[in-house]
């Protein structure tokens, strides 16, 4: 996805980088990326981005005219852009286009070939992200689980990441960890959240969405259900 921040803030944290983007900032987030998404209003302003969804289909049509053979990146980066005046202008030119609900498709074919072509010119790496269509293979299962437990993902996706079927994640799992995957996840994500709250002086608010649950309200539920008192009770 490329993004173009008009207000507001967002907050993305990944395994071992947090980054903070606002008003002005683009970014590009290569496909298959774990991260926590938190969008803030600031200043009275709503959190507003125009956001275009650069899909794996578009993309290949795009690069079958072209002779490029992409070299594998151990870990594609998010990729920034602050206050480029050519990005800026390809996405500002589609704000018009929102108030009609839709964008023609031609329009949006267009567009999106113009977006990869600004993103070539200004970073002649690109194309090792935007060009690299390969699925995932299998990998360290314990190591990977691990390191992104607190990323608020589906088992079907984590099994896709590491290379297996649900199936095989499944069997996989339980035989690395004597445990159902959701049972592991739904533990590790409330001893972060713990570490969080008794030694960050976090607010429960804060690190809820970061550690991998949906809402507040099932965030506290299933810590006071964990530990006995509620995340309030431990802040205070």
């Amino acid at each position: 996805m490329l993004i173009w921040f008009i207000s507001g803030e967002t907050k993305i944290v990944q395994a071992d980088a947090t980054y903070i983007f606002k008003k002005g900032d683009i970014f590009l987030i290569p496909r298959n990326q774990l991260a926590t998404i938190i969008n803030y209003a600031t200043n009275e302003q709503p959190h507003k981005t125009v956001v275009m969804h650069l899909s794996t289909e578009r993309l290949k049509d795009y690069y079958a005219k072209l002779d490029v053979i992409p070299r594998a990146l151990d870990s594609p980066k998010i990729y920034r852009f602050n206050n480029h005046p050519l990005l800026e202008s390809c996405m500002a030119s589609l704000i018009p286009y929102f108030d009609m609900k839709e964008i023609p498709n031609d329009i949006a074919s267009l567009k999106i070939t113009e977006a990869i072509s600004i993103l070539r010119t200004i970073d002649k790496e690109i194309d090792n992200t935007l060009a690299n269509f390969e699925e995932p293979g299998k990998i360290d299962l314990v190591g990977y689980m691990e390191k992104n437990f607190m990323f608020n993902l589906s088992l079907e996706k984590f099994s896709y990441l590491t290379g297996r079927s649900l199936s095989t994640f499944k069997r996989d799992f339980n035989k690395y960890f004597n445990s159902t995957p959701q049972r592991w996840l739904t533990r590790k994500r409330l001893e972060l959240a713990h570490y969080q709250l008794s030694k960050k002086d976090k607010k429960p608010i804060e690190i809820c969405y970061e550690v991998g649950f949906d809402n507040l309200s099932h965030f506290s539920y299933a810590f006071k259900k964990h530990f006995g008192y509620s995340p309030t009770k431990l802040t205070k």
